[in-house]
Protein backbone atom coordinates (compact mmCIF):
# COMPACT_ATOMS: atom_id res chain seq x y z
CA UNK A 1 0.00 0.00 0.00
CA UNK A 2 1.64 2.89 -0.98
CA UNK A 3 0.82 5.99 0.67
CA UNK A 4 1.87 8.19 -2.30
CA UNK A 5 -0.65 6.98 -4.51
CA UNK A 6 -2.90 10.30 -3.26
CA UNK A 7 -0.38 12.74 -4.81
CA UNK A 8 -1.40 10.86 -7.88
CA UNK A 9 -5.26 11.06 -7.66
CA UNK A 10 -4.23 15.08 -6.91
CA UNK A 11 -2.05 15.44 -9.56
CA UNK A 12 -5.45 13.60 -12.18
CA UNK A 13 -7.77 16.02 -11.05
CA UNK A 14 -5.84 18.86 -11.55
CA UNK A 15 -5.06 18.00 -14.56
CA UNK A 16 -8.99 17.51 -15.88
CA UNK A 17 -10.72 20.41 -14.59
CA UNK A 18 -13.51 19.58 -16.43
CA UNK A 19 -14.30 16.13 -14.49
CA UNK A 20 -17.03 16.28 -12.07
CA UNK A 21 -16.09 16.32 -8.19
CA UNK A 22 -15.84 13.58 -6.50
CA UNK A 23 -19.17 12.04 -4.87
CA UNK A 24 -21.37 13.87 -7.55
CA UNK A 25 -23.22 12.65 -10.52
CA UNK A 26 -23.45 14.17 -14.05
CA UNK A 27 -26.76 16.59 -14.34
CA UNK A 28 -29.70 14.55 -15.48
CA UNK A 29 -32.21 14.87 -18.41
CA UNK A 30 -35.82 16.20 -18.08
CA UNK A 31 -36.60 12.69 -19.11
CA UNK A 32 -34.56 11.63 -16.19
CA UNK A 33 -35.99 13.65 -13.74
CA UNK A 34 -39.81 13.19 -14.87
CA UNK A 35 -39.53 10.30 -14.46
CA UNK A 36 -37.63 10.03 -10.59
CA UNK A 37 -40.92 12.77 -10.48
CA UNK A 38 -43.26 10.21 -10.98
CA UNK A 39 -41.87 7.41 -9.05
CA UNK A 40 -41.73 9.76 -6.14
CA UNK A 41 -45.33 10.96 -6.14
CA UNK A 42 -46.34 7.25 -6.84
CA UNK A 43 -46.89 5.48 -3.57
CA UNK A 44 -48.70 8.74 -2.33
CA UNK A 45 -51.16 8.18 -5.17
CA UNK A 46 -51.52 4.69 -3.78
CA UNK A 47 -52.12 5.81 -0.61
CA UNK A 48 -54.81 7.96 -1.64
CA UNK A 49 -56.67 5.17 -3.69
CA UNK A 50 -56.49 3.28 -1.18
CA UNK A 51 -58.25 5.85 1.91
CA UNK A 52 -60.87 6.21 -0.99
CA UNK A 53 -61.86 2.91 -1.81
CA UNK A 54 -62.14 1.96 2.01
CA UNK A 55 -64.38 5.24 2.72
CA UNK A 56 -66.48 4.07 -0.39
CA UNK A 57 -66.90 0.93 0.83
CA UNK A 58 -67.81 1.91 4.81
CA UNK A 59 -71.32 0.53 4.09
CA UNK A 60 -71.42 -2.43 2.60
CA UNK A 61 -68.28 -3.64 5.04
CA UNK A 62 -69.96 -2.51 8.36
CA UNK A 63 -67.25 -0.68 9.38
CA UNK A 64 -68.83 0.87 12.10
CA UNK A 65 -70.75 -1.82 13.39
CA UNK A 66 -67.57 -4.08 13.33
CA UNK A 67 -65.74 -1.15 14.94
CA UNK A 68 -68.42 -1.07 17.77
CA UNK A 69 -67.99 -4.62 18.57
CA UNK A 70 -64.22 -4.40 18.82
CA UNK A 71 -64.70 -1.61 21.19
CA UNK A 72 -67.40 -3.28 23.56
CA UNK A 73 -64.97 -6.59 23.63
CA UNK A 74 -61.85 -4.68 25.46
CA UNK A 75 -63.93 -2.65 28.01
CA UNK A 76 -65.51 -6.67 29.11
CA UNK A 77 -61.33 -7.30 29.32
CA UNK A 78 -59.78 -8.10 33.12
CA UNK A 79 -56.74 -6.74 34.06
CA UNK A 80 -55.37 -10.41 34.40
CA UNK A 81 -55.83 -10.32 30.30
CA UNK A 82 -53.31 -6.92 29.89
CA UNK A 83 -51.06 -8.46 32.46
CA UNK A 84 -50.88 -11.81 30.42
CA UNK A 85 -50.30 -9.53 27.30
CA UNK A 86 -47.62 -7.05 28.40
CA UNK A 87 -46.05 -10.09 30.49
CA UNK A 88 -45.77 -12.03 26.90
CA UNK A 89 -44.70 -8.89 24.78
CA UNK A 90 -41.78 -8.73 27.17
CA UNK A 91 -40.41 -11.95 26.73
CA UNK A 92 -40.86 -11.98 23.56
CA UNK A 93 -39.26 -8.79 23.28
CA UNK A 94 -36.39 -9.53 25.48
CA UNK A 95 -35.69 -12.84 23.18
CA UNK A 96 -35.38 -11.29 20.34
CA UNK A 97 -33.44 -8.19 21.60
CA UNK A 98 -30.51 -10.98 23.15
CA UNK A 99 -30.76 -12.71 19.98
CA UNK A 100 -29.91 -9.46 18.33
CA UNK A 101 -27.15 -8.61 20.30
CA UNK A 102 -25.96 -11.73 20.25
CA UNK A 103 -25.84 -11.97 16.55
CA UNK A 104 -24.29 -8.27 16.40
CA UNK A 105 -21.46 -9.27 18.17
CA UNK A 106 -20.74 -12.45 16.26
CA UNK A 107 -21.59 -11.21 12.72
CA UNK A 108 -20.88 -7.58 13.61
CA UNK A 109 -24.77 -6.88 11.99
CA UNK A 110 -27.84 -6.70 12.82
CA UNK A 111 -29.92 -9.71 11.90
CA UNK A 112 -33.00 -7.84 11.06
CA UNK A 113 -31.81 -5.44 9.40
CA UNK A 114 -29.56 -7.92 7.52
CA UNK A 115 -32.56 -9.82 6.51
CA UNK A 116 -34.79 -6.67 5.77
CA UNK A 117 -32.64 -5.61 3.46
CA UNK A 118 -31.61 -9.15 1.79
CA UNK A 119 -35.42 -10.44 1.40
CA UNK A 120 -37.68 -7.89 2.00
CA UNK A 121 -35.80 -5.29 0.17
CA UNK A 122 -36.03 -7.19 -3.52
CA UNK A 123 -39.70 -7.93 -2.81
CA UNK A 124 -40.50 -4.85 -2.55
CA UNK A 125 -38.57 -3.48 -5.43
CA UNK A 126 -35.54 -1.69 -3.63
CA UNK A 127 -32.85 -2.80 -5.63
CA UNK A 128 -33.69 -1.15 -9.39
CA UNK A 129 -32.80 1.67 -7.61
CA UNK A 130 -29.37 0.23 -6.53
CA UNK A 131 -28.65 -0.82 -10.15
CA UNK A 132 -26.64 1.29 -11.66
CA UNK A 133 -24.71 1.33 -15.77
CA UNK A 134 -22.14 -0.75 -15.73
CA UNK A 135 -20.23 1.75 -18.09
CA UNK A 136 -21.46 4.85 -15.55
CA UNK A 137 -18.92 7.08 -12.93
CA UNK A 138 -20.49 5.39 -9.76
CA UNK A 139 -19.97 1.72 -10.93
CA UNK A 140 -16.33 2.15 -11.46
CA UNK A 141 -15.57 4.09 -8.62
CA UNK A 142 -17.32 1.24 -6.71
CA UNK A 143 -15.62 -1.61 -8.69
CA UNK A 144 -12.16 0.46 -7.99
CA UNK A 145 -13.14 0.50 -3.80
CA UNK A 146 -13.48 -3.11 -4.36
CA UNK A 147 -10.64 -3.91 -5.46
CA UNK A 148 -8.32 -1.89 -3.32
CA UNK A 149 -10.34 -3.84 -0.66
CA UNK A 150 -9.88 -7.15 -2.00
CA UNK A 151 -5.66 -6.16 -2.18
CA UNK A 152 -6.03 -4.63 1.31
CA UNK A 153 -7.41 -8.03 3.22
CA UNK A 154 -4.76 -10.25 1.33
CA UNK A 155 -3.44 -12.50 3.93
CA UNK A 156 0.40 -12.90 4.71
CA UNK A 157 2.33 -15.27 6.28
CA UNK A 158 3.78 -13.72 9.69
CA UNK A 159 7.94 -13.35 9.11
CA UNK A 160 7.69 -13.93 12.65
CA UNK A 161 5.60 -16.98 13.32
CA UNK A 162 6.45 -19.09 15.96
CA UNK A 163 7.68 -23.19 16.20
CA UNK A 164 4.31 -25.74 15.92
CA UNK A 165 5.55 -27.75 18.18
CA UNK A 166 8.36 -26.14 20.47
CA UNK A 167 5.69 -23.23 21.15
CA UNK A 168 2.09 -23.44 19.94
CA UNK A 169 1.50 -26.98 21.69
CA UNK A 170 3.70 -26.48 24.48
CA UNK A 171 1.02 -23.37 25.24
CA UNK A 172 -1.52 -26.31 24.03
CA UNK A 173 -0.75 -28.55 26.82
CA UNK A 174 -0.26 -26.02 29.31
CA UNK A 175 -3.66 -23.95 28.99
CA UNK A 176 -5.91 -26.91 27.19
CA UNK A 177 -6.17 -24.12 24.26
CA UNK A 178 -5.39 -23.85 20.48
CA UNK A 179 -3.81 -20.88 19.47
CA UNK A 180 -4.35 -21.70 16.15
CA UNK A 181 -7.41 -22.02 14.13
CA UNK A 182 -8.14 -24.02 11.07
CA UNK A 183 -8.06 -21.72 8.45
CA UNK A 184 -4.75 -20.62 9.61
CA UNK A 185 -3.12 -23.51 9.65
CA UNK A 186 -4.89 -24.31 6.63
CA UNK A 187 -3.06 -21.17 4.71
CA UNK A 188 0.12 -22.69 6.00
CA UNK A 189 -0.52 -26.21 4.28
CA UNK A 190 -1.11 -24.54 0.89
CA UNK A 191 1.97 -22.08 1.80
CA UNK A 192 4.20 -25.51 2.13
CA UNK A 193 2.56 -27.40 -0.53
CA UNK A 194 3.85 -23.67 -2.96
CA UNK A 195 7.29 -23.67 -1.41
CA UNK A 196 8.16 -26.83 -0.24
CA UNK A 197 6.57 -29.13 -3.82
CA UNK A 198 7.06 -29.51 -7.63
CA UNK A 199 6.16 -30.89 -10.35
CA UNK A 200 9.16 -33.40 -10.46
CA UNK A 201 8.77 -34.65 -6.85
CA UNK A 202 6.86 -37.86 -8.77
CA UNK A 203 10.78 -38.70 -10.06
CA UNK A 204 11.74 -39.42 -5.85
CA UNK A 205 9.85 -41.51 -3.94
CA UNK A 206 11.01 -39.05 -0.75
CA UNK A 207 9.69 -36.34 -2.57
CA UNK A 208 6.25 -38.00 -3.39
CA UNK A 209 6.05 -38.94 0.48
CA UNK A 210 6.78 -35.66 1.34
CA UNK A 211 4.19 -33.76 -1.10
CA UNK A 212 1.64 -36.21 0.46
CA UNK A 213 2.68 -35.26 4.07
CA UNK A 214 2.02 -31.39 3.39
CA UNK A 215 -1.82 -31.79 2.82
CA UNK A 216 -2.40 -34.41 5.55
CA UNK A 217 -4.29 -32.66 8.31
CA UNK A 218 -3.56 -34.78 11.37
CA UNK A 219 -0.28 -33.83 13.14
CA UNK A 220 1.00 -37.48 13.88
CA UNK A 221 0.50 -38.59 10.54
CA UNK A 222 2.16 -35.84 8.69
CA UNK A 223 5.25 -36.79 11.42
CA UNK A 224 5.05 -40.20 10.26
CA UNK A 225 5.37 -39.69 6.50
CA UNK A 226 8.46 -37.54 7.40
CA UNK A 227 9.93 -40.60 9.11
CA UNK A 228 8.77 -42.80 6.01
CA UNK A 229 10.62 -40.14 3.72
CA UNK A 230 13.77 -40.03 5.39
CA UNK A 231 13.55 -44.29 5.27
CA UNK A 232 13.69 -43.63 1.73
CA UNK A 233 16.51 -40.70 1.43
CA UNK A 234 18.50 -39.85 4.54
CA UNK A 235 19.20 -36.51 3.06
CA UNK A 236 15.41 -35.20 2.19
CA UNK A 237 15.83 -31.85 3.90
CA UNK A 238 11.84 -31.19 3.48
CA UNK A 239 11.24 -34.01 6.04
CA UNK A 240 13.62 -32.53 8.83
CA UNK A 241 12.09 -29.30 8.29
CA UNK A 242 8.51 -30.89 9.09
CA UNK A 243 10.34 -32.50 11.63
CA UNK A 244 11.39 -29.26 13.10
CA UNK A 245 8.65 -27.30 13.15
CA UNK A 246 6.19 -30.15 14.85
CA UNK A 247 8.18 -33.05 16.54
CA UNK A 248 10.75 -30.79 17.83
CA UNK A 249 9.43 -29.58 21.50
CA UNK A 250 12.19 -27.09 22.67
CA UNK A 251 14.18 -24.94 20.23
CA UNK A 252 17.15 -26.44 20.93
CA UNK A 253 15.87 -29.56 19.30
CA UNK A 254 14.06 -27.66 16.30
CA UNK A 255 17.37 -26.01 15.55
CA UNK A 256 19.33 -29.57 15.78
CA UNK A 257 17.05 -30.89 13.20
CA UNK A 258 17.10 -27.77 11.00
CA UNK A 259 20.95 -28.24 10.79
CA UNK A 260 20.82 -31.67 9.61
CA UNK A 261 17.68 -29.84 6.71
CA UNK A 262 20.79 -27.56 6.33
CA UNK A 263 22.96 -29.75 4.91
CA UNK A 264 21.08 -31.90 3.10
CA UNK A 265 19.85 -29.14 1.64
CA UNK A 266 22.99 -27.19 0.41
CA UNK A 267 23.92 -30.43 -1.25
CA UNK A 268 20.04 -30.42 -3.34
CA UNK A 269 20.23 -26.62 -4.14
CA UNK A 270 24.45 -26.89 -5.47
CA UNK A 271 23.45 -30.35 -7.49
CA UNK A 272 19.86 -28.62 -9.14
CA UNK A 273 22.10 -25.38 -10.08
CA UNK A 274 23.96 -27.33 -11.69
CA UNK A 275 21.04 -28.53 -13.89
CA UNK A 276 18.72 -25.96 -13.61
CA UNK A 277 19.20 -25.10 -18.05
CA UNK A 278 18.19 -28.63 -19.08
CA UNK A 279 14.28 -28.27 -18.79
CA UNK A 280 11.94 -26.02 -17.62
CA UNK A 281 11.30 -29.00 -15.08
CA UNK A 282 14.85 -28.38 -13.59
CA UNK A 283 14.16 -24.73 -13.54
CA UNK A 284 11.03 -25.74 -10.86
CA UNK A 285 13.37 -27.50 -8.91
CA UNK A 286 15.79 -25.08 -8.57
CA UNK A 287 12.84 -22.62 -7.47
CA UNK A 288 11.80 -24.96 -4.83
CA UNK A 289 15.61 -26.11 -4.03
CA UNK A 290 15.58 -22.03 -3.24
CA UNK A 291 12.76 -21.93 -1.31
CA UNK A 292 13.49 -24.70 0.82
CA UNK A 293 17.33 -23.44 1.79
CA UNK A 294 15.91 -19.54 2.33
CA UNK A 295 13.05 -21.34 4.39
CA UNK A 296 15.37 -23.10 6.26
CA UNK A 297 18.58 -20.57 7.30
CA UNK A 298 15.52 -18.07 8.30
CA UNK A 299 14.32 -20.85 10.81
CA UNK A 300 17.76 -21.07 11.57
CA UNK A 301 18.19 -17.59 12.64
CA UNK A 302 14.96 -17.50 14.09
CA UNK A 303 16.40 -20.56 16.44
CA UNK A 304 19.90 -18.41 17.40
CA UNK A 305 17.52 -15.30 18.17
CA UNK A 306 15.64 -17.19 20.56
CA UNK A 307 18.58 -18.60 22.31
CA UNK A 308 20.05 -15.74 22.93
CA UNK A 309 22.70 -15.87 20.21
CA UNK A 310 21.34 -12.58 18.40
CA UNK A 311 24.51 -11.19 16.60
CA UNK A 312 24.91 -14.53 15.11
CA UNK A 313 21.01 -14.16 13.86
CA UNK A 314 21.31 -11.04 12.09
CA UNK A 315 24.29 -12.34 10.42
CA UNK A 316 22.28 -15.16 8.73
CA UNK A 317 19.63 -12.82 7.93
CA UNK A 318 21.73 -10.42 6.56
CA UNK A 319 23.35 -12.90 4.24
CA UNK A 320 20.51 -14.25 3.37
CA UNK A 321 18.99 -10.48 2.13
CA UNK A 322 22.09 -10.33 0.03
CA UNK A 323 22.10 -13.72 -1.49
CA UNK A 324 18.79 -13.83 -2.32
CA UNK A 325 17.61 -10.18 -3.03
CA UNK A 326 14.49 -11.49 -5.39
CA UNK A 327 12.84 -13.07 -2.00
CA UNK A 328 11.58 -9.38 -0.54
CA UNK A 329 8.18 -10.88 -0.28
CA UNK A 330 9.44 -13.26 2.49
CA UNK A 331 9.40 -9.69 4.75
CA UNK A 332 13.00 -11.12 6.23
CA UNK A 333 14.25 -7.49 7.05
CA UNK A 334 11.16 -7.62 9.80
CA UNK A 335 13.03 -10.23 11.71
CA UNK A 336 16.19 -8.23 10.97
CA UNK A 337 14.47 -5.11 12.53
CA UNK A 338 13.23 -7.27 15.75
CA UNK A 339 17.08 -8.52 16.16
CA UNK A 340 18.59 -5.26 15.78
CA UNK A 341 16.39 -3.67 18.40
CA UNK A 342 17.13 -6.23 20.68
CA UNK A 343 20.94 -5.40 20.08
CA UNK A 344 19.99 -1.87 20.46
CA UNK A 345 21.81 -1.04 17.42
CA UNK A 346 19.28 1.58 16.29
CA UNK A 347 21.92 3.11 13.77
CA UNK A 348 21.54 -0.34 11.72
CA UNK A 349 17.67 -0.04 12.39
CA UNK A 350 17.31 3.25 10.80
CA UNK A 351 19.77 2.00 7.87
CA UNK A 352 17.21 -1.04 7.63
CA UNK A 353 14.11 1.33 7.66
CA UNK A 354 15.66 4.03 4.80
CA UNK A 355 15.61 1.06 2.97
CA UNK A 356 12.13 -0.52 3.46
CA UNK A 357 9.96 2.03 4.22
CA UNK A 358 9.76 3.25 0.97
CA UNK A 359 6.76 5.02 -1.13
CA UNK A 360 6.64 2.06 -3.69
CA UNK A 361 6.43 -0.70 -1.39
CA UNK A 362 4.10 -2.35 0.64
CA UNK A 363 4.08 -1.06 4.50
CA UNK A 364 3.36 -2.81 7.83
CA UNK A 365 3.29 -2.13 11.36
CA UNK A 366 6.78 -3.22 12.09
CA UNK A 367 8.36 -0.90 9.61
CA UNK A 368 5.77 2.10 10.62
CA UNK A 369 5.91 1.66 15.06
CA UNK A 370 9.74 1.26 14.11
CA UNK A 371 10.14 4.43 12.65
CA UNK A 372 8.25 5.81 15.31
CA UNK A 373 10.04 4.13 17.83
CA UNK A 374 13.32 5.86 16.70
CA UNK A 375 11.88 9.18 16.48
CA UNK A 376 10.48 8.70 20.37
CA UNK A 377 13.78 7.79 21.12
CA UNK A 378 15.52 11.11 20.28
CA UNK A 379 12.55 12.72 23.04
CA UNK A 380 10.94 10.61 25.22
CA UNK A 381 12.87 10.98 28.53
CA UNK A 382 12.56 14.52 28.93
CA UNK A 383 8.93 14.82 27.43
CA UNK A 384 5.87 15.93 29.56
CA UNK A 385 2.81 16.70 29.00
CA UNK A 386 2.73 19.81 31.42
CA UNK A 387 5.84 20.74 29.77
CA UNK A 388 4.50 20.29 26.25
CA UNK A 389 1.33 22.21 27.02
CA UNK A 390 3.03 25.58 28.39
CA UNK A 391 6.16 26.13 26.41
CA UNK A 392 4.68 23.95 22.81
CA UNK A 393 6.27 20.91 21.23
CA UNK A 394 9.72 21.45 19.84
CA UNK A 395 10.81 19.93 16.19
CA UNK A 396 12.00 16.93 17.61
CA UNK A 397 8.76 16.15 19.52
CA UNK A 398 6.56 17.10 16.83
CA UNK A 399 8.44 14.96 14.22
CA UNK A 400 7.64 12.09 16.83
CA UNK A 401 4.36 12.68 17.32
CA UNK A 402 3.76 12.64 13.63
CA UNK A 403 5.99 9.20 13.16
CA UNK A 404 3.00 8.25 16.37
CA UNK A 405 0.10 9.25 14.10
CA UNK A 406 1.39 7.97 11.03
CA UNK A 407 1.50 4.61 12.74
CA UNK A 408 -1.44 4.27 14.57
CA UNK A 409 -3.19 5.71 11.36
CA UNK A 410 -1.76 2.52 9.38
CA UNK A 411 -2.81 -0.16 12.58
CA UNK A 412 -4.91 1.70 14.70
CA UNK A 413 -4.96 -1.91 16.77
CA UNK A 414 -0.96 -1.78 18.03
CA UNK A 415 -0.98 1.11 20.97
CA UNK A 416 -4.18 -1.01 23.13
CA UNK A 417 -1.24 -3.89 22.71
CA UNK A 418 1.55 -1.72 23.78
CA UNK A 419 0.07 0.10 26.56
CA UNK A 420 -0.99 -3.58 27.95
CA UNK A 421 -5.03 -2.53 27.67
CA UNK A 422 -5.43 -4.90 25.78
CA UNK A 423 -4.04 -8.90 26.65
CA UNK A 424 -2.01 -10.46 24.30
CA UNK A 425 -2.31 -13.60 22.87
CA UNK A 426 0.63 -16.23 20.82
CA UNK A 427 0.64 -14.21 17.19
CA UNK A 428 -1.19 -16.70 14.40
CA UNK A 429 0.86 -18.04 11.40
CA UNK A 430 -0.75 -15.63 9.16
CA UNK A 431 -1.39 -11.74 9.49
CA UNK A 432 -3.84 -9.12 7.80
CA UNK A 433 -2.06 -6.21 7.20
CA UNK A 434 -3.50 -3.17 9.24
CA UNK A 435 -5.37 -5.71 11.08
CA UNK A 436 -5.66 -6.90 15.17
CA UNK A 437 -3.63 -10.14 13.56
CA UNK A 438 -1.13 -7.88 12.49
CA UNK A 439 -0.95 -5.55 15.40
CA UNK A 440 -0.76 -8.99 18.29
CA UNK A 441 1.93 -10.23 16.16
CA UNK A 442 3.72 -6.79 16.17
CA UNK A 443 3.01 -6.13 19.88
CA UNK A 444 4.15 -9.63 20.83
CA UNK A 445 7.87 -9.33 19.92
CA UNK A 446 8.44 -5.63 19.70
CA UNK A 447 6.38 -4.61 23.50
CA UNK A 448 10.07 -5.16 25.42
CA UNK A 449 11.70 -3.07 23.00
CA UNK A 450 9.02 0.10 23.75
CA UNK A 451 9.79 -0.72 27.62
CA UNK A 452 13.23 -0.01 27.53
CA UNK A 453 13.05 3.52 26.02
CA UNK A 454 12.17 5.60 28.87
CA UNK A 455 9.12 7.54 28.37
CA UNK A 456 8.66 5.68 25.13
CA UNK A 457 5.33 4.22 26.68
CA UNK A 458 4.11 7.68 28.03
CA UNK A 459 4.76 9.81 24.29
CA UNK A 460 2.64 7.24 22.76
CA UNK A 461 -0.03 7.31 25.46
CA UNK A 462 -0.37 10.98 25.71
CA UNK A 463 -0.35 11.40 21.98
CA UNK A 464 -1.71 8.22 19.97
CA UNK A 465 -5.91 9.07 20.54
CA UNK A 466 -5.13 12.18 18.65
CA UNK A 467 -4.57 10.31 14.94
CA UNK A 468 -7.97 9.90 15.03
CA UNK A 469 -8.83 13.75 14.72
CA UNK A 470 -7.40 14.18 11.39
CA UNK A 471 -8.68 11.14 9.91
CA UNK A 472 -12.30 11.86 8.15
CA UNK A 473 -15.22 10.12 9.52
CA UNK A 474 -16.84 8.34 7.82
CA UNK A 475 -13.97 6.64 6.65
CA UNK A 476 -14.29 7.61 3.60
CA UNK A 477 -10.66 8.94 2.30
CA UNK A 478 -7.70 8.48 4.48
CA UNK A 479 -5.27 11.27 5.85
CA UNK A 480 -1.61 9.65 5.02
CA UNK A 481 -2.82 6.03 3.63
CA UNK A 482 -5.71 4.53 2.32
CA UNK A 483 -8.91 4.55 3.84
CA UNK A 484 -9.10 1.62 6.59
CA UNK A 485 -10.45 -1.21 4.87
CA UNK A 486 -13.89 -2.77 6.03
CA UNK A 487 -12.84 -6.15 5.70
CA UNK A 488 -10.74 -6.62 8.46
CA UNK A 489 -13.05 -7.76 11.42
CA UNK A 490 -14.37 -10.73 9.52
CA UNK A 491 -10.89 -12.04 8.50
CA UNK A 492 -8.88 -11.33 11.75
CA UNK A 493 -12.41 -13.64 13.18
CA UNK A 494 -10.93 -16.41 10.72
CA UNK A 495 -7.42 -16.15 11.95
CA UNK A 496 -7.58 -15.10 15.77
CA UNK A 497 -9.04 -18.33 18.23
CA UNK A 498 -12.47 -17.87 19.36
CA UNK A 499 -11.18 -16.74 23.29
CA UNK A 500 -9.65 -13.98 21.89
CA UNK A 501 -11.33 -10.41 22.08
CA UNK A 502 -11.08 -9.22 18.64
CA UNK A 503 -10.21 -5.45 18.35
CA UNK A 504 -12.67 -3.83 15.58
CA UNK A 505 -12.13 -0.41 14.46
CA UNK A 506 -14.16 2.00 13.95
CA UNK A 507 -16.13 0.90 16.32
CA UNK A 508 -19.65 0.01 15.12
CA UNK A 509 -22.98 1.68 16.42
CA UNK A 510 -25.30 -0.56 17.70
CA UNK A 511 -27.62 -1.04 15.20
CA UNK A 512 -31.60 0.24 15.50
CA UNK A 513 -33.39 -2.75 16.02
CA UNK A 514 -30.89 -3.36 19.36
CA UNK A 515 -32.08 -0.06 20.98
CA UNK A 516 -35.98 -0.81 19.63
CA UNK A 517 -36.06 -3.99 20.66
CA UNK A 518 -34.28 -3.20 24.40
CA UNK A 519 -36.89 0.14 24.40
CA UNK A 520 -39.86 -2.43 23.23
CA UNK A 521 -38.44 -5.58 25.93
CA UNK A 522 -38.64 -2.26 29.20
CA UNK A 523 -41.34 -0.74 28.68
CA UNK A 524 -43.89 -3.68 28.08
CA UNK A 525 -42.09 -4.92 31.35
CA UNK A 526 -42.78 -2.03 33.42
CA UNK A 527 -46.45 -1.87 31.89
CA UNK A 528 -46.50 -5.18 33.07
CA UNK A 529 -45.78 -4.60 36.25
CA UNK A 530 -47.64 -1.61 37.15
CA UNK A 531 -51.10 -3.92 35.68
CA UNK A 532 -49.96 -6.39 38.40
CA UNK A 533 -49.27 -3.74 41.10
CA UNK A 534 -52.08 -1.51 40.17
CA UNK A 535 -54.70 -3.50 38.31
CA UNK A 536 -57.70 -0.87 39.19
CA UNK A 537 -56.16 2.36 37.55
CA UNK A 538 -54.51 0.28 34.94
CA UNK A 539 -57.95 -1.12 34.04
CA UNK A 540 -59.47 2.61 34.01
CA UNK A 541 -56.72 3.70 31.39
CA UNK A 542 -56.87 0.74 29.01
CA UNK A 543 -60.86 0.67 28.93
CA UNK A 544 -60.53 4.90 28.19
CA UNK A 545 -58.11 4.45 25.69
CA UNK A 546 -60.60 2.69 22.92
CA UNK A 547 -63.20 5.81 23.68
Amino acid sequence: MADGDGLGEAATAAASPTAPAPGMSPPLGWRERLRAGLAGTGASLWFVAGLGLLYALRVPLRLCENLAAVTVFLNSLTPKFYVALTGTSSLISGLIFIFEWWYFHKHGTSFIEQVSVNHLRPLMGGTESSISDPGSPSSSKESETNRQNLSECKVWRNPLNLFRGAEYRRYTWVTGKEPLTYYDMNLSAQDHQTFFTCDTDFLRPSDTVMQKAWRERNPPARIKAAYQALELNNDCATAYVLLAEEEATTIVDAERLFKQALKAGETIYRRSQQCQHQSPQHEAQLRRDTNVLVYIKRRLAMCARKLGRIREAVKIMRDLMKEFPPLTMLNIHENLLESLLELQAYADVQAVLAKYDDISLPKSAAICYTAALLKTRTVSDKFSPETASRRGLSTAEINAVEAIHRAVEFNPHVPKYLLEMKSLILPPEHILKRGDSEAIAYAFFHLQHWKRIEGALNLLQCTWEGTFRMIPYPLEKGHLFYPYPSCTETADRELLPTFHHVSVYPKKELPFFIHFTAGLCSSTAMIALLTHQFPEIMGVFAKAAPR
